[in-house]
């Protein structure tokens, strides 16, 4: 066994580079992930992540730096796609087809009988619709027939580009819980998608890379610490800000004035009391409110661009 998988790595990239001439797509990219979960690919358009997942699969060499998946080189990705599953950009099935005998068609394929194809609808939760035609699938449906196909190989890594792409909020949801029972399974999964939100919600780490380059790599809640979190404190009376400084000062409440009004980091959760505080003392306020940044606005502040896909 390798060093890389001994240590429990599903993807170790060190200096990763990807030329297109004289566009640098990836740009020294160093990654360890470790084995398990759900991570979440992000970046902006352009960022590099399309690029990344194809060199991960062996769809494209790396210019430059190096690169190992389940401990075996990038550059000899027949030495561990069997292992490795994925959907890349939107699914293509035989409408005409049902969707287990398009299952059956890939599965014959992959050399896989047809007792994985009974797991994986289930996993996906299309049993009972398999024998419906493929075109007759809400887009729903579809990205879990293509994730059902990614599976087909019982891999343990798992690369999906944008599987929710297109999808109304409850398609979004269902694939958001697909994604977390299939990470608490032991597979490690990968997905991009630009939507922060149900990344959030569904990751358990992040990797962020704008401009090729890295931004973040860590626990999601790493990043959420570098959240935003203030309370906004703003006196109808601009003469009343000394007092209501004082009061906060005496409550051993941190603050920093901030133009006609206070800002308090970490102190969301005394609303109430400091909104009380400020009655008591005959202040009353113009403004009360927590500012508090979620994934998607520390994603925007760090990438330093309102565009993301």
């Amino acid at each position: 066994m390798s060093t890389t998988s001994a240590n429990g790595l599903a993807i170790e990239l060190h200096g990763l580079t990807k030329e297109f001439g004289n566009i640098t797509a990836v740009n020294d990219l160093s990654v360890r992930v470790e084995r398990g979960g759900v991570i979440g690919l992000l970046g902006p358009n352009g960022a590099g992540k399309s690029t990344t997942i194809r060199m991960l699969l062996g769809l494209i060499a790396p210019t430059h730096g190096s690169g190992h998946v389940l401990g075996h080189d990038v550059r000899s990705p027949s030495a561990y796609m069997q292992r490795v599953g994925a959907l890349v950009e939107a699914p293509v099935f035989y409408p005409k087809l049902s969707g287990r005998d398009n299952l059956r068609t890939l599965a014959v394929l992959a050399g896989v009988d047809n007792e994985r194809i009974d797991e994986v609808l289930e996993i996906v939760d299309l049993t009972g619709r398999d024998t419906d035609r493929a075109g007759d699938y809400s887009l729903g449906m579809k990205q879990r027939l293509a994730i059902a196909a990614s599976l087909l190989k019982d891999p343990e890594l798992v690369l999906l580009d944008e599987p929710t792409n297109g999808l109304d909020p409850a398609g979004i949801v269902e694939i958001r819980e697909l994604l977390i029972r299939l990470g608490h399974s032991g597979k490690t999964i990968i997905v991009s998608s630009h939507l922060l939100a149900e990344i959030q919600a569904a990751c358990d780490r992040l990797i962020i890379i704008n401009r090729g380059s890295l931004v973040f790599e860590g626990p999601t809640h790493e990043l959420l610490d570098q959240a935003r979190n203030e309370l906004v404190i703003v006196p109808e009376y601009r003469s009343d800000l000394s007092k209501l400084a004082a009061l906060l000062d005496e409550k051993g409440i941190n603050f920093a004035a901030n133009g006609v009004g206070l800002r308090a980091p970490g102190a969301t959760a005394e609303s109430a009391p400091v909104n009380r505080l400020a009655f008591e003392h005959g202040v009353t306020l113009r403004e009360l409110r927590a500012d508090v940044e979620d994934l998607e606005d520390v994603f925007l502040r760090l990438t330093d661009t309102r565009e993301i896909n």
